[in-house]
């Protein structure tokens, strides 16, 4: 499974967002955007933090952070509602197979 990545800087906003992400008990990578500039590619000038890098897409800002959590939490929710009732199914299945 991929991990989103956080991406941070210094900001109170970057701060409330690791937090967010931490109390979730989610996985993640958090990456900061000094440790990029200097690693990497230089400055990242249309990306601000914090956002969100996942498979799901980008989510900027501290209002992307919560959407993405809550889109994935209900997102997690919805998949094992879906298996809950698949797994019903089948043993409703198994037992009016058994009596025919």
């Amino acid at each position: 499974m991929r991990k989103p990545v956080l991406l941070v800087d210094d900001a109170q906003e970057s701060r409330l967002a690791a937090e967010m992400f931490a109390s979730s008990g989610r996985e993640y990578v958090e990456y900061h955007i000094k440790k990029f500039e200097e690693s990497c590619c230089g400055e990242l000038p249309t990306t601000r933090a914090p956002a969100v890098f996942a498979p799901e897409g980008v989510f900027k800002g501290l209002a992307g952070v919560k959407e993405y959590l809550q889109s994935s939490s209900s997102a997690a929710a919805g998949k094992n509602t879906r298996q809950q009732q698949q797994q019903q199914q089948q043993k409703g299945a198994e037992y009016d197979s058994s009596y025919w």
